[in-house]
C-alpha cells in the first residue's frame, strides 16, 4: 500500500521539486523544500535498508532519475544541496550509487545539467 502512494506521489513530486526549480528565479520554494522533505521521510519509514521500503523496490527505480536530475538541478542553478540535513535521502543516493545497473546508465553531471538547462530554457544561474 505505501508503494502505491509513492508510486501515485511522483507525478506531483516532480510538478513541486524538479519543475519549480526550473519555473522560478531566486530562492528554493518552500513548496520544493516540502516536496523533498516528504521523501526524505517516506526513505525513513523501514528500518531494514535505505531505500523506500527499506530494499531495493520498483519504487526506487521509479524515483531515481527523478531524484538524480533534481539533485544535479539544483546544485547548478539553485546552489542548494538536496541532501544537506537529509541523512535518509543521502544514504538512498549512496546507495543506488552503488548498484552497477544504475551507474551505467548515468550521464555525466554536467552533461545533465546542460540539458536540462537547454531543454527549459534556463540560461542563468543565480549569484549567492
Amino acid at each position: 500500500m505505501f508503494a502505491e502512494e509513492l508510486l501515485a506521489y511522483s507525478d506531483s513530486f516532480n510538478a513541486s521539486a524538479f519543475f519549480s526549480c526550473l519555473r522560478f528565479m531566486g530562492d528554493v520554494t518552500d513548496e520544493a523544500v516540502a516536496a523533498v522533505d516528504k521523501i526524505e521521510a517516506a526513505l525513513g519509514k523501514f528500518s531494514d535498508g535505505p531505500f523506500f521500503l527499506g530494499q531495493f523496490s520498483l519504487v526506487d527505480i521509479a524515483y531515481v532519475p527523478f531524484i538524480e536530475r533534481l539533485q544535479i538541478s539544483y546544485s547548478g542553478i539553485k546552489n542548494y544541496d538536496i541532501v544537506g540535513g537529509r541523512p535518509n535521502l543521502g544514504r538512498f543516493i549512496e546507495e543506488v550509487n552503488k548498484i552497477n545497473a544504475y551507474t551505467q546508465t548515468k550521464l555525466d553531471t554536467q552533461v545533465t545539467l546542460d540539458i536540462i538547462k537547454e531543454k527549459f530554457g534556463v540560461r542563468y544561474l543565480p549569484i549567492f
